[in-house]
Parts: structure tokens; sequence; C-alpha cells
């Protein structure tokens, strides 16, 4: 009876282990890459150009601006690295008609969107429209100087804090 309780014991042991070296692991390496950054003259809208460097895919759950506030609307924008973003606090104007604004549930980042990567195709001259960008559009009724972003990888909750420098 002994050996029985010893090995669930260990087999325990083993297992709370491994999840949480995972989870630390995840945690020290997030697959979401942020690259461009851009805003409108107000502050009050932010475009934040980021990818999936990870191995599998993930979702952006939820995000808040300044200190943990809701801002009034968030999409995200799926492009290609040659049509690029553009910086709206409008989603129903003439000019961001061109692009594709999508509810945050309704997107799953796919691994393989590095900006990283997904630069270096520019610069050798293989990127194309196949290639998919997101961008993350963030609008709020004050100037926006922090954006957080939760998402969901492998199960895991995991957050991004991006710094908006505007003046």
């Amino acid at each position: 009876m002994n050996k029985k309780i010893l090995i669930t014991v260990v087999t325990l042991m083993v297992f709370v282990v491994l999840v949480g070296g995972t989870v630390m692991f995840l945690k020290s390496n997030s697959p979401l890459e942020t690259n461009s950054l851009a805003y409108t003259e107000s502050g009050h809208a932010v475009t934040v150009g980021f990818g999936n460097q990870g191995w599998g895919d993930f979702q952006v759950t939820e995000v808040a601006v300044n200190n943990f506030e809701e801002p009034l609307e968030s999409k995200i924008q799926l492009s290609n690295p040659l049509k690029g973003f553009v910086v709206t606090d409008d989603f129903e104007s003439a000019e961001a008609q061109a692009y594709d604004f999508t509810d945050l549930d309704e997107v799953t980042i796919k691994t393989g969107t590095s900006p990283t990567g997904l630069l270096e195709k520019v610069n050798n001259g293989t990127a194309s429209e196949d290639d998919e960008a997101y961008g993350l559009t963030v609008k709020h009724d004050e100037k926006i100087h922090t954006v957080h972003i939760k998402y969901s990888y492998f199960g895991i909750t995991l957050y991004e804090q991006v710094e908006v420098s505007s003046s």
C-alpha cells in the first residue's frame, strides 16, 4: 500500500513540475510579437501591428487601455505586409473601407505571422498578398498611453503591454 501512495505522490509531483515549467516557459517566451505602432493626431486611436512567432495559434481575448480601462472599441485589422494598416478612429470612414476590420473573438492569430519575419520577406522581395498581417486598432474617449492585450495560447492566458509614446 505504501508503494502505491509513493508512486501516486511522485507522479503528481512530476505532473505539477511539468505543468508549472511549461507555463513559466510560455510566459517568458511570448508568442505575441509587436513591431509597429501608429496613432491618430488626437491620440484617441492606436494601431499596433502584431503577429505570432510561436508554435501554435493564439486568440486575443481582451484589450484594455491606460489603467486597464475598457476602450470604446477594439478591432483586429486583417491585412498583408504589402498593404499595411490604416490608422483611424472611424471604422466606417471611406479610408477605412479598404481595410478588413474584424471583432477580436472572430480572429485566430496564426503561427508564422511574426512582424519581423514579414519585414524580412518585404525587404528581400518575397512578400505577397497571401501573407497575413494583423493590426490591433483601439479607440478610446481619452488619449491612449498604454494598450494591454490579453490572449490565450495553448489554453494559458498571457498578457502583453504596449506603451504608446505619443506626445
